[in-house]
């Protein structure tokens, strides 16, 4: 889907681990800033901003670790700040101890904005240009390339333009290798951002890049806009992290540019790496992902509505922008009371399920789900239980095993610890199976006895374990006798699946969705 074809190459510096690791809710320990760096550097990245050594002892300790790493495609780089005012470069502790870690790179940021100047260094301008050139001119001295980022430069643009060039000016006649212009507070427009940036290129005739915060919620445009007006280097963050409402996101910067506006990006076949690197971040961070962040989302290729579906059949360009693949992504089909005989049909594909000639079965499964869902079941994140439902309803499900009874106990002691009890039986070909589990709470033991009775039969369960459990009151006005829905994830090591379970008790709703949970895995591995 190129709108043009020009491979040009644009740089691409990630900014994760140091812009990224400033997002409220953000840290990452030291050892998963290097896992992340061998990720994206498997991923293809240019640059790597690995964090700023004059800051904390974390980063400098990276430093020193990732210098022992064999990264093909990515080069580390630091960050740093220009000198203080008045100090020589030589003497600075700050500007100093980026030295000490020997970087190959680094980013050296310094203000474009007169009023900065003024109120935030409390220096001339003067001092300023001087600040700037001789802190690049000291670290090209010791051999590392510099990167100078322009911060707040649209902003200074906009104030005094002929100053704001200047102080790009002063960081090329440095040594710099051009300049990055930081649109830090998020408040420029793409279209002045553009514009901004043809200004620019008319009085320098250096590289440019683009580095944008998302408080205005175009950071993604306007870094494509600054592409397209002559930037070849982007800033920018896996997922968006950053201070105050995020950076660049590179997940959605990446793909547009590559895929759409035909420049070069990542190498070779890599972009089908995006997916695998925004979640394995995610999940080092401990951030719950953002199931609609385009590109990467889990919903990104998700069809619900029967007319959508069906037409993605025929052409899946009648729905998607582009191939799911591409990414590292792949579509979903949903099941839902908006679902049509299209979503059965294709959702039997991906389950095995031969449906093609029975219009029967398909009208079947079809009124089933309807009626489930009238009931407050929801199979949108719970495909296991929906696979589960469609081989019951086309005579393919297999019973693994039979449940004679279950009962849990909850007891506070008299040190006041509340403690779970749960006793279970179960008939498996014919032997009853009788056990009890304690756990952190009912479903908890709940769960430990069921899989402590079963795992002598199905030895491979003892690979599975939940990660997730959520519920869900779905008619409040009935108070404590309102119907809940449990929506329960779990893991076996290769993959994730969702189960779900409905009922006025929320032990029944739970056992619901652990039974289907235990039932996939079960299925999974005996190939049904």
């Amino acid at each position: 889907m190129n709108s043009v074809n020009k491979k040009e190459k644009i740089l691409v510096l990630d900014t994760t681990l140091r812009d990224g690791t400033q997002a409220e809710g953000v840290s990452i320990s030291m050892e998963d800033k290097l896992k992340i760096t061998a990720k994206l550097d498997w991923m293809g990245v240019d640059y790597i901003e690995g964090g700023w050594p004059g800051s904390n002892p974390k980063d400098a300790k990276y430093f020193n670790k990732v210098k022992n790493m064999n990264l093909e495609t990515s080069t580390v780089a630091a960050f740093t700040s220009t000198r203080k005012k008045n100090t020589k470069p030589r003497e600075d502790a700050i500007l100093n101890r980026v030295v000490e870690v020997e970087p190959g790179t680094c980013c050296v940021f310094g203000k474009s904005w007169d009023l900065h100047v003024k109120k935030a260094l409390g220096t001339t301008r003067k001092e300023n240009l001087n600040m700037i050139r001789e802190s690049v001119s000291y670290l090209r001295e010791k051999n590392i390339d510099v990167i100078y980022d322009a911060e707040h430069f649209f902003d200074g643009f906009l104030s005094d333009p002929e100053y704001a060039v200047k102080t790009l000016e002063a960081a090329v006649e440095g040594g710099a290798r051009g300049g990055v212009l930081c649109e830090t507070n998020g408040g420029v427009l793409p279209h002045e951002v553009g514009r901004i940036v043809e200004e620019v290129k008319k009085s320098v005739d250096v590289p440019l890049g683009i580095h944008a915060h998302n408080d205005s919620g175009v950071a993604v445009g306007n870094t494509l806009e600054a592409v397209r007006r002559g930037c070849r280097m982007v800033h920018g963050t896996i997922n968006g992290y950053g201070e105050r409402c995020g950076n660049a996101n590179l997940c959605s910067v990446l793909p547009n540019l590559q895929l759409k506006m035909g420049y070069s990006c990542l190498p070779g076949e890599r972009m089908k790496r995006l997916t695998e690197v925004s979640r394995y971040i995610d999940e080092i961070a401990n951030i719950v992902p953002d199931s609609h962040q385009p590109f990467v989302g889990h919903s990104a290729f998700a069809h619900k509505g029967g007319i959508h579906v069906s037409a993605i059949r025929k052409d899946s360009t009648t729905y998607e922008h582009i191939s799911p693949e591409s990414v590292g992504n792949k579509r979903r089909i949903l099941l839902s009371e908006l679902a049509g005989a299209s979503n059965i049909r294709l959702k039997s594909e991906e389950f095995n399920i031969d449906l093609s000639k029975d219009d029967e079965k398909v009208r079947r499964i079809l009124k089933h789900i309807k009626k489930l869902e009238e009931k407050g079941y929801h199979y949108e994140g719970a495909e296991a239980s929906f696979e589960i439902v469609m081989r019951k309803e086309s005579d393919s499900y297999k019973k693994f095993f039979d449940l004679e009874g279950f009962r849990v106990i909850i007891e506070n002691d008299s040190e006041g610890n509340l403690r779970s009890e749960a006793t279970i039986k179960v008939l498996v070909d014919g032997v009853l199976e009788h056990t009890a589990s304690d756990g952190d709470g009912p479903v908890n033991a709940l769960d430990n006895a069921l899989r402590k009775a079963l795992e002598k039969f199905y030895p491979e369960l003892k690979t599975v374990s939940l990660t997730d459990f959520k519920v869900r009151v779905i008619d409040a006005k009935e108070g404590t006798a309102a119907k809940v829905r449990v929506l329960i994830e779990s893991r076996d090591g290769k993959q994730e699946w969702g189960t779900v379970g409905v009922s006025e008790n929320i032990i029944e709703a739970s056992w619901e969705a652990l039974v289907d949970s235990i039932e996939y895995k079960l299925m999974r591995e005996r190939g049904l």
